[in-house]
């Protein structure tokens, strides 16, 4: 099964991600089948996405995930600044994380140190907190949407209360992702 590891958004914040998808939607000047805008009920701030992972092993991911939880207080992220990935073409439209990010890197840090010791694979970038709002399908929308990120850049969506570490199993359906709860466990 597909595995990954994340703190879950608030509604309040999934409101606001799905009014600002809306906006930008409304703004840019492209076809609908350009960007796959992703549901705010499926985002999620992603800790480390493990992959597929043997059933037995599950039980030791969220073993761990419970013992690094519990040596982290909880702490609030503030969702702001609209950014993307790709060069001059954006391929993934995203909103970040601000005050609070050093905690939830942290935790991260702690988190994949803790996997790669049982071993799972480390990361090999820097970690970078944010929300996908979409991906993005030909260039054309990228040019677009990235020109838009300018006006987003200082925008302030909200605050996440990050209170617990849910370990998830991923489901890929034609009509999108279903994500499962496999454990959660509340940070200190």
């Amino acid at each position: 099964m597909r595995v990954f590891i994340a703190i879950d958004i608030d509604e309040v914040t999934k409101k606001d991600l799905s009014d600002l998808q809306n906006e930008l939607q409304g703004k840019a000047d492209i076809r609908k089948g350009d960007a796959k805008w992703v549901d705010p009920e499926n985002m999620h701030l992603t800790l480390k996405f493990l992959g597929d992972t043997r059933d037995a092993q599950v039980v030791e991911v969220c073993n761990i995930a419970g013992d690094v939880a519990s040596r982290h207080n909880s702490f609030d992220v503030d969702v702001e600044t609209v950014g993307y990935f790709g060069g001059k073409s954006a391929r993934v439209l995203w909103v970040g994380a601000g005050q609070g990010s050093e905690e939830l890197s942290r935790l991260q840090q702690d988190l994949d140190q803790q996997l790669a010791g049982a071993g799972w694979p480390k990361d090999n970038r820097k970690y970078s907190a944010h929300l996908t709002l979409c991906r993005i399908r030909n260039a054309k929308a990228g040019f677009e949407l990235a020109r838009l990120t300018d006006e987003y850049k200082d925008c302030k969506l909200g605050t996440i209360p990050a209170r617990a570490v849910i370990v998830y199993q991923s489901e890929l359906t034609p009509q999108g992702p279903v994500y499962t709860v496999l454990g959660g466990y509340q940070l200190q």
